[in-house]
């Protein structure tokens, strides 16, 4: 069983994290940028002499690993999933800095014996220097094989279920290399690279990481909604489906009035990979 005192008490300490110019072209690469080379928006995420960021890419710096298999937490790590991602990103990443990385379990919640638990870990990504915020994220992840603890009650899951068409819609081809490439940016799941491994899981080959997925849907959304992928300042989505390298992914779009922002979703054909998206902008 969860020992939820150990999960709420685990010390992730401070994470120093310096990147230069290669490596944030490095993540564009992964995310799919570059298919055409002649691509002047993808080329100022390429280009070190004129470099823009994406901001999804504060999501990988920092990186706590694989904290949640440490034995003494209880957690069955081979029924855990990444469920949903949010984040907000505060300034522009420069082209290349020195950034500290504090981590913290904010909640753990109970859904009830056979139904697993859900927790959620909070990032914050600094400059070194300045102290400047550059980025809060919210990581759920949901722990399949510890429900009925005792905890909190999990709340309901609200349901993204628009009444009328999308106002708009794009596509995002997936590379057949993104998984190989995305991974140098820092996860090394075999999942994503190992055949053998994938196929163990369940899978007809290796997966796609659920963040590159995300990255796609901040570049992909902005696009089709007229807006610049460097001026994402929120970005959230759950993971509802597997996507594969090579995939096209077909974005559904609604405007948000409340928001000044936009709701989403991603399907592949007719199956849904990202749902409950929300994405909003500088």
């Amino acid at each position: 069983m969860i020992d939820t005192a150990a999960i709420f008490g685990y010390d992730f300490g401070t994470r120093e994290h310096a990147y230069v110019e290669r490596d944030a072209i490095l993540y564009a690469l992964g995310v799919g940028l570059g298919a055409d080379p002649c691509d002047r928006a993808d080329l100022r995420f390429l280009d070190e002499r004129t470099l823009g960021v994406l901001p999804t890419y504060a999501v990988t710096l920092c990186s706590p690993g694989m904290w949640i298999r440490e034995p003494a937490l209880g957690v069955d790590f081979g029924k855990l999933v990444h469920f949903a991602q949010s984040a907000e990103f505060f300034a522009p990443l420069p082209p290349k800095a020195s950034v500290l990385g504090e981590a913290k379990v904010i909640s753990l919640t109970d859904r009830g014996e056979g139904r697993g638990a859900v927790l959620v870990l909070e990032r914050t990504i600094r400059d070194r220097a300045s102290d400047a915020l550059y980025c809060r994220l919210h990581q759920t992840l949901l722990l399949r094989g510890d429900g009925g603890f005792g905890g909190e009650p999990a709340a309901r899951d609200e349901k993204f279920d628009p009444q009328s068409p999308p106002d708009a819609t794009g596509t995002f081809a997936v590379s057949s290399r993104a998984a190989l490439i995305y991974r140098l940016s820092g996860d090394w799941n075999p999942l994503h690279l190992d055949p053998d491994f994938a196929a163990k899981a369940g899978f007809t080959q290796p997966i796609l990481q659920g963040l590159c997925s995300y990255a796609i849907a901040g570049v992909a959304v902005s696009r089709a909604m007229g807006r610049d992928p460097a001026d994402v300042a929120k970005l959230a989505c759950k993971f509802s489906g597997i996507v594969l390298p090579g995939d096209t992914l077909t974005f559904e779009i609604w405007n948000d009035a409340a928001t000044g922002g936009s709701r989403f979703r991603a399907l592949i054909g007719d199956r849904k990979v990202l749902d409950g998206g929300e994405i909003s902008w500088k």
